[in-house]
């Protein structure tokens, strides 16, 4: 089984972090998976952590995680952070597939996106 897991910053506002909970929940709506197929993790600030996300990923059976960044440029926390949490889980669990995707801002739908909002 395959799971997208969001990751964002994290917050210590608790709205912020609430905001992503909800998108989770409108992409899993979109996707027309189960709203547990689609989850979100934080990098800090926020629970739950890359490492415990992934981590239950895999307790709870899923094969294959895709970690997408909900990041719009390409700054530590994508290019070394993000990458480094994935790595750290994914030699405890070496028969997993975790699959990084591009930060956000790297989406060719951004400049749709902003286009629009013009």
């Amino acid at each position: 089984m395959k799971q997208l897991l969001i990751v964002a910053h994290g917050s210590r506002r608790s709205a912020s972090n609430d905001e992503i909970r909800v998108l989770a929940g409108k992409i899993a709506e979109y996707l027309e998976l189960p709203a547990q197929r689609v989850q979100v993790a934080f990098l800090e600030l926020a629970l739950p952590s890359i490492e415990t996300a992934l981590n239950d990923c895999f307790e709870s059976g899923i094969d294959e995680v895709c970690v997408l960044p909900y990041f719009l440029a390409s700054g530590s926390h994508v290019v070394t952070d993000v990458p480094r949490e994935i790595a750290a889980v994914q030699s405890k669990w070496p028969d997993k597939v975790i699959k990084l995707l591009p930060h956000i801002g790297a989406a060719d739908a951004m400049v749709k996106l902003i286009a629009t909002a013009y």
